[in-house]
């Protein structure tokens, strides 16, 4: 059940905003302010934020600001102004979409459908380099050609691009494939893997860029 979070001064407002997304299958919290807002999102999962611009203590782009700079959250402004100025402000702190007050509740709902799809679309897609990843597909694309992996191979590539840039052990690389195999990885399998791998993913296998050694402690997946 997608839970939703409306920062919004108008009570009466919010009070029948609220009442008509939990007829429609969503939950949803209200906050009056900033201050309120961010507490609530720091401290709860959201699907997608309502936003008032205009609040009783600060405004809706630092809101929208800090929501940004910690998470993908879709984010739609709900505003009375029709100032061109606002919403190109908007969008450019990162803000999905901009709808004017007074608006209809279920154009409302359906530009927060498209936000919440197109959030769980790129969600699902993980690159590396020109390597890309779509784990809602099991889809390996290098350059835009698809790229054919063992079911290891594709588990070892998941595992690298979700640590981008951090250090991964080989004990951790093993565990983390046992795990999935359900078959002891040793030492030589685990170099085979990574050699495999390589070979599918890299420009030039024998001078890696993505999936480079570090030595004596590991590997780690390089975007650069």
């Amino acid at each position: 059940m997608p839970n939703v979070l409306l920062v919004e001064d108008d009570e009466q407002l919010a009070r029948n905003l609220v009442n008509f997304l939990r007829s429609e299958g969503f939950t949803a919290d209200h906050a009056l302010g900033q201050t309120d807002g961010l507490a609530m999102f720091s401290a709860n999962t959201y699907n997608c934020v309502l936003l008032d611009i205009s609040l009783k203590d600060g405004n809706g782009f630092s809101v929208c600001s800090a929501i940004k700079a910690e998470s993908e959250v879709p984010v739609i402004f709900l505003t009375a102004s029709a100032d061109e100025a606002c919403t190109v402000a908007g969008f450019e702190i990162g803000a999905d979409d901009y709808i004017s007050k007074p608006f209809r509740p279920r154009e409302l709902l359906a530009r927060m459908k498209n936000a919440m799809r197109k959030q769980q679309r790129s969600a699902s897609l993980i690159s590396c380099q020109n390597v890309i990843v779509d784990s809602a597909k099991g889809v390996v694309t290098k350059n835009g050609k698809e790229i054919y992996l063992s079911a290891l191979e594709y588990r070892l590539l998941l595992i690298f691009f979700s640590n981008k840039e951090k250090l991964l052990s080989r004990d951790r690389l093993a565990e983390e494939l046992w795990s999935i195999s359900g078959e002891y990885v040793s030492d030589n399998t685990l170099n085979v893997y990574i050699k495999r791998l390589r070979e599918k993913v890299e420009d030039d296998p024998q001078s890696p860029s993505i999936i480079i050694t570090v030595r004596g402690l590991g590997y780690k997946a390089v975007d650069k």
